[in-house]
Formats: structure tokens, sequence, C-alpha cells
């Protein structure tokens, strides 16, 4: 496996800074993550003339540009010659990340924000899973009861939305995210299970922004975005995405997995408010009714493998 880029004095700092971060501090950075993922609904709620495969357009460009100015800074110049020799895992990852922006967005156009969070929740569930088949690592009854729970949460929601074609299909775009991300996830434990020490993964961001922009711009067009649209799509791109990614991905070093997983939930919360409050957008009772199942079989999972103790380790 190559080894990653020479980083400058800058990245060194910037890769300091977490390991001297309280987990107060870092749980406080979580929950501003969450709340910057979350605006995404209630923007787009308020896009002028731009719409479907043009507003991913627009807010993968952007991430990009964000991206590629933020990452140069943290990885210097050997950033854009280690892209070019990068491991097969930080394309593929790139790849991943490229299907979660363009169904995400996409999804936002066609139905409810409340709809497309809590179909995206599901995605540490959808995690497990693969790592049950794929990795072959057992899971415990609690997940598994977890799953089955969440399972019917889904099923009530997209049973409500059957007789809505646009509603309906709107959902099912939306599944593409957990399923890319549970795809990403589940290859980036993989070769960590391979390898003390693997690849720089910050660049697969990029590389999913860029290819989510580049696959939609032939359908993007004719561009009709106005200025107004640009700003806000503008603000997408940097603030709802490129800032909450970089910051997450240092997070990884100070909060436990189960610990994020639960933290990220709030978006959930967070959207739904945004988009009832911000473009009056109010979730239909079958969302209200099946997303608190979904929430609540994801929360007790998680809380109930927070309390237990960590296993392998001998005194």
């Amino acid at each position: 496996m190559s080894r990653s880029p020479p980083v400058s004095a800058c990245s060194k700092r910037a890769a300091a800074f977490p390991e001297r971060m309280t987990h107060r501090c870092a749980v406080a950075l979580m929950v501003l993550v969450t709340l910057l993922w979350s605006i995404a609904g209630v923007v787009a709620r308020h896009l002028e003339a731009a719409q479907g495969f043009e507003v991913n357009f627009w807010r993968s460009a952007f991430n990009a540009l964000a991206l590629a100015i933020g990452l140069t800074l943290l990885r210097g110049s050997g950033l854009w010659s280690g892209l070019i020799h990068a491991p097969r895992i930080v394309w593929i990852s790139g790849l991943c990340w490229a299907v979660m922006f363009t169904a995400f967005m996409l999804a936002i156009t066609m139905t409810s924000v409340a709809m497309v969070l809590v179909t995206m929740a599901i995605g540490p569930m959808v995690t497990a899973l693969f790592s049950r088949f794929f990795l072959r690592q057992d899971l415990p009854l609690r997940t598994w009861v977890a799953i089955v729970v969440a399972g019917l949460g889904i099923a009530w929601m997209f049973g409500a939305e059957a007789g809505n074609g646009g509603q309906l299909l709107g959902s099912l775009v939306a599944c593409a995210v957990p399923l890319a991300a549970a795809v990403n996830w589940t290859l980036l434990q993989k070769t960590g299970q391979a390898a003390e020490a693997g690849p720089d993964m910050l660049p697969a961001v990029l590389i999913g922004a860029v290819l989510s922009a580049a696959c939609t711009l032939p359908l993007a067009l004719p561009l009709q975005a106005t200025a107004h649209d640009l700003g806000l799509l503008a603000l997408l791109g940097v603030v709802q995405l490129a800032i909450p990614c970089l910051l997450v991905v240092r997070l990884t070093r100070i909060l436990p997995a189960p610990e994020i997983a639960l933290l990220a939930l709030l978006e959930v919360i967070f959207g739904v408010a945004w988009a009832w409050l911000g473009a009056g957008e109010q979730p239909s009772a079958s969302v209200l009714g099946g997303g608190g199942l979904v929430l609540m079989a994801l929360m007790v999972n998680e809380i109930l493998a927070m309390r237990q103790p960590p296993k392998g380790i001998s005194l």
C-alpha cells in the first residue's frame, strides 16, 4: 500500500490540534457538525430557479472548490501528487462519497426533508448488516432487535407514501445514501483490519465532490440558477458540506464511533425543525411515527453499545 505524501508544517499542527481537545469540546463540535449538515433541506427550499441535477452540480462544485483550498492548506502541494498515486481504496471511497452527495440532494428535491433525513438515519444499521455478511462480524442481539424495529419504521413511512409516486421515488433515491455510506465504512474497516496504518482518506471526500459535479453537469444543462441561487448553493457547498466533513474526520480521533453515530442522529431532529420553521414543511403523521421508531431503535442500540465495556482488553 502506498504511503501518504509528506505533510507540511501546517498539516502537522492541524493533525495535532484534535489530540489537545477535551471530550466536552469534541462533543460540542460534533453537535455543530450535525447543525451544519441539517441546513441543506431548508436552504434548498428557498432556491428560485435551480432544480434537480443543477442543484447537485453547483453544491458539489462549490464543495470541491472549498475542499481543494482547505486540503491544500492542510496537506500542502503534496496533496495533488498524492491523488495521482492514491491507492484504490481512496478512489472507491471517493465514488461512495459521490453517490452520497448526489443521491441526497436529488432526494431533497423530490420528497420531504423529514423523509430523506429519517431514511438516511438507517445508515448505522445497514453498516452493521454489511459488517456481518461481508466481514463476518457477529452482531449482538440488541442490534438485531434495533434492525427489525428500524425496518418497521421505514416500512411504515414507505407504505404511507405508496400512493404518491413522486414522494416514493424520492424516498428510494434517498436509500442510496445509507447504502453507499455502508459500503464506504465497510471497505475502510476491512482496510483497517489488514494494515496498521491506512492511507489518508481526506482526499476521498474531494474526489467524491469532483465526481459528483462532473457526472451531473451534463444532466444539469442548461444552467438556470440565479445569483440568489448561486449564493445559497455556495453556502451549501462550503458551510453545509466542506467544513463539517473536514471536522468530522478530525473528531474520529477523539470520539468513539458509537458516540459519533449517536450524536449524528441530531441531524434528523435539526433538519426536520429547520424545514418546519424555515420553510413551513410540516412532516406527515407517518413520517413522525415511522421516524420515531427508527430514531428510538438507533438511539437505544447506540446507548447500550456505549455502556458496554470494550472487549479484548486485558490488564
